[in-house]
C-alpha cells in the first residue's frame, strides 16, 4: 500500500468517526431537547422519558432539524403553550454543544 493509499484510508477513518459521533450528538441532543420539553408540558418520570424517545425518533423522519421542531411545534401547540420554533431552535443551539461533550467525553 502506498502512502497516498494510507493517507486516504486514513482520511476515509476519520470521516466515519466523525459522522458517527455527529449522529450520536445529534441523538443525545434530541433526547435532552425532548426533556427540556417534556418539562414546559408538565411531564415527569417515564412519560417524561418515553417523550424525550419520541423526540429522538422524529429526527429520523427526514434530513435535518425540521421534523423535530415541526413535531415540538405541533405538541407546544396542542397544549396551549406559546413556545415558537425560535425558542426551539435557540434550546436546540444551547444542547448540542452540551450533547457533543458528553459523547466525546463521556464519564
Amino acid at each position: 500500500m502506498s502512502g497516498f493509499d494510507k493517507r486516504r484510508e486514513g482520511f476515509e477513518g476519520k470521516f466515519a468517526l466523525d459522522e458517527e459521533l455527529k449522529f450520536k450528538a445529534i441523538a443525545r441532543r434530541d433526547k435532552m431537547l425532548g426533556l427540556w420539553a417534556a418539562e414546559k408540558m408538565g411531564l415527569t418520570g417515564a412519560a417524561a422519558e418515553d417523550y424525550a424517545r419520541d423526540v429522538a425518533r422524529a429526527d429520523q423522519q427526514e434530513p435535518g432539524d425540521e421534523d423535530v421542531v415541526r413535531k415540538l411545534t405541533q405538541d407546544f401547540a396542542a397544549r396551549g403553550l406559546p413556545i415558537t420554533d425560535a425558542q426551539i431552535h435557540q434550546e436546540m443551539d444551547r444542547l448540542l454543544p452540551v450533547a457533543v461533550q458528553q459523547v466525546t467525553n463521556p464519564t
